[in-house]
């Protein structure tokens, strides 16, 4: 039997270890194309479950509904149904992409320039759905979808002159969304589109320039349409968190 070179040596060790190894990660891209793959840890995640009541109604209505708006206090689970919802969509692959944005609203504190490109600047906005999308998908697939456009991040004022065609789209932080954006976002919803847009009205930092609230007045009444309101008892962080909302809104 003719002997190996230790080349030859380490590209079979290398090959065999990759069969043997069971954790691999996708890069879900487009069904229309091919499935890269890369070797890291498998994440396997649980289904959603909902917590409470009120989260397993906004669970159906976000999947039974083309718009859906969450209103309510912090800690009721709004932003993380809503990226746990899109990671399925897109895991299931009944769309090609997740579009996330919020307004680039400081919450009463400037911290001035910001160095990097677009994505780099607004990375602080993305840190509430990284961990959830981190969760639900794997953070190999996260990058890879953040890298080919599978996962878009962008801020409000880049979204003039897009069309949301196959994507599931999730706007957080409405209550800082004037009139004019909030018009600018909805009219952007194309085909194969369901779009999620979360708020807490009593939570503004533009004060009573919201949109959010005016948009509700004018599109709840609409077939495609749910308005689902969290409580206070909805909360769900912690007994502390909804203790301090309870005194400071007294």
């Amino acid at each position: 039997m003719p002997r190996r070179s230790a080349s030859q040596k380490r590209a079979a060790k290398q090959a065999r270890k990759r069969n043997s190894d069971p954790s691999v990660v996708v890069d879900i891209k487009s069904r229309n194309s091919f499935i890269e793959t890369q070797t890291i840890t498998a994440r396997a995640a649980p289904p959603l479950q909902a917590k409470t009541l009120s989260q397993g109604q906004y669970i159906t209505a976000i999947k039974s509904h083309k718009l859906t708006f969450g209103t309510g206090p912090a800690g009721t689970g709004k932003s993380y149904v809503a990226g746990a919802i899109a990671a399925e969509e897109l895991e299931a692959r009944r769309i090609e992409k997740i579009i996330i944005t919020r307004p680039a609203v400081e919450a009463g504190e400037n911290m001035g320039f910001l160095p990097g490109d677009l994505q780099e600047k607004f990375d602080p906005y993305f840190d509430a759905f990284r961990d959830c999308l981190i969760e639900r998908l794997g953070k190999g697939a996260v990058e890879c979808g953040l890298k080919n456009d599978r996962i878009v991040v962008a801020p409000m004022a880049y979204l003039r002159g897009k069309t949301f065609n196959d994507a599931f789209v999730v706007l957080d932080e409405a209550q800082n969304c004037t009139r004019a954006q909030l018009k600018l976002f909805l009219t952007r919803i194309g085909e194969n589109c369901r779009v999620v847009v979360n708020g807490d009205i009593r939570q503004s930092d533009i004060g009573n320039q919201s949109g959010l609230q005016d948009a509700i007045n004018r599109l709840g009444h609409l077939n495609s349409v749910y308005v689902h309101a969290f409580e206070h008892e909805d909360i769900v962080r912690s007994g502390l968190v909804k203790d301090i909302i309870e005194c400071y809104e007294k």
